[in-house]
């Protein structure tokens, strides 16, 4: 999905995209664990795949060698879902492994595909990466 830089980012933040996640998507690194995890909310909402993948733990079962087949099959998820709205719940920050509970409120197919995940992120060598999420019952 095409995003306007100058539209509000999808993450939530009342910032324009050109000053929010777009950063992250061009290369930044994100400092923490949160600001990972709200850029790849948004780097879902515009299908930006090269970033999901990039920023994905090696150790994280979607993980894959096979990046054109990885890509196709984020975009397809990308394509067929509209990212409604990010809402933290809750955030474990520590040095080298955190965790951020969130609520995702997403529609696919005009049906309700809203969840709550509590996901861990790793830093190594500096950067943050998504290792994996659990997902929670409401």
């Amino acid at each position: 999905m095409k995003v306007s830089v100058n539209a509000p980012c999808p993450c939530g933040s009342k910032k324009k995209y050109k000053k929010c996640c777009k950063i992250f998507h061009n290369g930044a690194s994100a400092p923490t664990a949160l600001l990972l995890m709200k850029s790849r909310f948004s780097a879902f909402a515009v299908g930006d795949a090269t970033y999901i993948m990039k920023t994905t733990h090696n150790e994280n079962q979607d993980y894959t060698t096979d990046t054109a087949a990885w890509k196709s099959s984020i975009l397809e998820f990308c394509n067929s879902t509209v990212f409604k709205q990010l809402t933290i719940v809750e955030t474990q920050e520590e040095k080298s492994e955190s965790y951020v509970t969130f609520k995702a409120i997403l529609l696919q197919h005009n049906h309700d595909a809203s969840f709550i995940e509590k996901s861990r992120f790793l830093k190594e060598e500096g950067k943050w990466y998504y290792h994996s999420g659990v997902f929670i019952d409401e």
